[in-house]
C-alpha cells in the first residue's frame, strides 16, 4: 500500500516519524541502497526543467547541483519541486566553475556519464551505473565540447521517433530511475 504524504504540511514530521531520519537512514528503512548518484544540472536554467529536483528526491540523489540557489526562490521551480528542495542536499556551481567540479569529484572516483548521442554511446538498456556516479545534464544543443571530453562515459537513450531529443527533465529520469533499479 502507498502512503501519500504532504511534507509541506505543519507538524509533519511529529505525524510521521520517517521523516526525521536523514535520506541514507530513510532509504535504508526502506530496504534501499542510498547510492551516491549526484545529478548536475548547472547547465539547465529553465525552473521547469529543474522540477527534476523532485525526482531526484524521490528515487534518492545524494544531491542536485544548479548554477544557482536562486531557482529555489521561483514560483515554477516550486510548483514542480513540491518541497523536495527541503528534503534533498541542493548545491550550487557555476557554469564556469564545471569543469573544476567535475575534476574533483572524478578525483574523488566518480564515473562522470553524459546523456549525449555520440559514435561511442552506450544504450541505456545495457549501461551498468557505478555506484559513485555523477549525471551530467544539458538543456538545448547538448553537452559543450569542453566538458564532453570530460566524461567517463555517453549514455543514450533509445528511441524510434523522428525527433531525437527527449526534454532535460524526461531524460534525466529515466536515468535516475535506471541507476536506481
Amino acid at each position: 500500500v502507498q502512503k501519500k504524504i504532504t511534507p509541506w504540511r505543519l507538524g509533519i514530521q511529529e505525524q510521521e516519524p520517517e521523516l526525521q531520519l536523514v535520506p541514507p537512514q530513510r532509504a535504508a528503512k526502506l530496504g534501499k541502497l542510498h547510492g551516491a548518484l549526484l545529478v548536475v544540472a548547472s547547465l539547465i536554467d529553465k525552473p521547469t526543467n529543474l522540477g527534476l529536483c523532485r525526482t531526484c528526491e524521490i528515487f534518492g540523489a545524494s544531491a542536485l547541483v544548479l548554477d544557482t540557489l536562486r531557482h529555489v526562490n521561483d514560483k515554477n521551480f516550486q510548483s514542480l519541486s513540491v518541497s523536495a528542495e527541503l528534503w534533498l542536499p541542493l548545491l550550487e556551481v557555476k557554469p564556469a566553475e564545471l569543469t573544476e567540479f567535475l575534476q574533483v569529484k572524478k578525483s574523488e572516483g566518480y564515473c562522470i556519464v553524459g546523456v549525449e548521442q555520440t559514435a561511442n554511446s552506450h544504450s541505456l538498456q545495457d549501461y551498468q551505473f557505478p555506484e559513485k556516479t555523477l549525471l551530467l545534464l544539458n538543456e538545448r544543443e547538448g553537452i559543450p565540447a569542453n566538458l564532453l571530453q570530460m566524461l567517463d562515459v555517453c549514455v543514450e537513450i533509445p528511441q524510434q521517433g523522428i525527433i531525437r531529443s527527449l526534454n532535460v527533465h524526461v531524460s534525466a529520469a529515466l536515468l535516475i530511475w535506471e541507476y536506481t533499479r
